[in-house]
């Protein structure tokens, strides 16, 4: 609003300036020094009412900056009028494109302002006001004089419409750049999102299809019962992460929130100490796991570090049971502060292929992306002994 105000008081002053201008140049061109006396003629008030009406349309500069200044030549270059009005859209001119249309106006608006700069220097003494710095006779000194004037005159609206067309150009880019940074936050937080429900929808869907294949094949009502219950209780998990994905995800709910500093609650992230209930889970879903976990103050540990880990170990375990179901997964974890934290998951290769699994096949890609984040390093592949080994190795800082 205050931008506004000041735009208008602006243009205001400017057109109140132009007319005093042009009201000084009628009355200074009709000037009889011998009666002291003023007499217009049809072709000084033809250009003073051309003046008025140009002084009046630099209301409209900035919307039509080129055809402004064009309209302001008229008076100035065909009617010896004054050329302030000419000087003031070319700063709008300026302001708003910086091109050969510019340079070619400011040649234009130079003559028109050199014109007019002579006419009023070669005029009575008593009403001339360039006279008096480049002379009032007519000769070589005073059309250089002119000539210098002018250029003073031209640079003045030209330096204060290119600055202020720089100040835009600056302010705009940086609103664009502030948009582009919050798009690349919001496909980065979309990224970690897609990339956490991948981890555990994944890891969870498998030990669903473990759970309720063993479901099939058991004929025991106690054991069909316990399956029974294992199978609806990993579903309520699965159908309770995918409704968090699916509210952070629609309609960009979430994101805006964290823009405006107010993030919406998350559920609570795995960390180190969390890695033997996982390992139970698997067990308990009919994943044959054999663990060794040696940590030095793993409750010490810092979160995106265990979380880290946690998901190496959750993605490496769903692996398993999708490309090698009924093998058995040794897990190792070891390390501590200063030392570093390595996970370790090896399980021996099918005999024959599996069936093709179902999945986004960006598992291991997502667990390099959280391993590089670390600093850390990882590897994962078939070896010489007819395993299958992911192994990784992330920096764990002392205290």
């Amino acid at each position: 609003m205050a931008r506004r105000v000041l735009g208008v008081l602006i243009t205001v002053l400017a057109v109140t300036a132009c007319v005093i201008s042009s009201i000084f140049v009628f009355a200074s061109t009709g000037y009889l020094p011998e009666a002291d006396t003023f007499v217009p003629n049809a072709w000084s008030t033809l250009s003073f009412l051309a003046a008025i009406g140009a002084a009046v349309m630099l209301c409209w500069r900035h919307q039509w900056p080129l055809v402004i200044t064009g309209i302001t030549l008229v008076p100035s270059l065909l009617l010896g009028a004054d050329a302030l009005a000419a000087l003031v859209a070319l700063a709008a001119l300026a302001a708003n494109r910086r091109d050969h249309w510019l340079w070619a106006a400011a040649g234009a608006v130079y003559a028109a302002t050199a014109l007019a700069v002579l006419r009023d220097a070669n005029r009575h003494e008593e009403v001339s006001i360039a006279g008096a710095i480049v002379g009032t006779r007519y000769g070589f000194a005073q059309i250089v004089g002119v000539l210098v004037l002018t250029a003073i005159m031209l640079a003045i609206p030209l330096t204060v419409g290119i600055v202020r067309g720089v100040r835009g150009d600056l302010a705009r880019r940086e609103a664009q750049e502030q948009e582009l940074r919050a798009e690349m936050t919001r496909r980065a937080e979309r990224t970690r999102i897609a990339r956490e429900m991948h981890d555990v929808l994944g890891h969870r869907l498998s030990l669903l299809s473990l759970q309720a294949g063993a479901l099939e094949v058991t004929h025991d009502p106690e054991s069909s019962t316990v399956a029974a219950r294992t199978v609806r209780t990993t579903a309520r998990q699965s159908l309770e992460d995918l409704r968090q994905v699916i509210g952070v995800l629609r309609d960009g709910q979430g994101f805006a929130d964290r823009e405006t500093g107010s993030p919406s609650p998350e559920r609570p992230q795995p960390t180190l100490t969390d890695l033997p209930e996982l390992i139970a889970g698997a067990r308990q879903s009919g994943l044959p796991v054999n663990a060794t976990i040696m940590l030095d103050q793993a409750t010490a540990a810092p979160v995106q570090l265990g979380t880290t880990a946690y998901r190496i170990a959750q993605e490496a375990l769903t692996n398993v049971l999708r490309h090698a179901p009924g093998s058995t997964a040794d897990v190792t974890v070891r390390g501590g502060p200063g030392v570093g934290l390595s996970i370790e998951v090896v399980n021996p290769l099918p005999a024959t292929a599996p069936e093709p699994s179902p999945g986004s096949g960006t598992g291991l890609t997502g667990v390099s992306e959280r391993v590089s984040l670390l600093g850390g390093n990882v590897s994962a592949g078939p070896t010489d002994e007819r395993v299958f080994a992911l192994r990784a190795w992330l920096p764990w800082e002392p205290h």
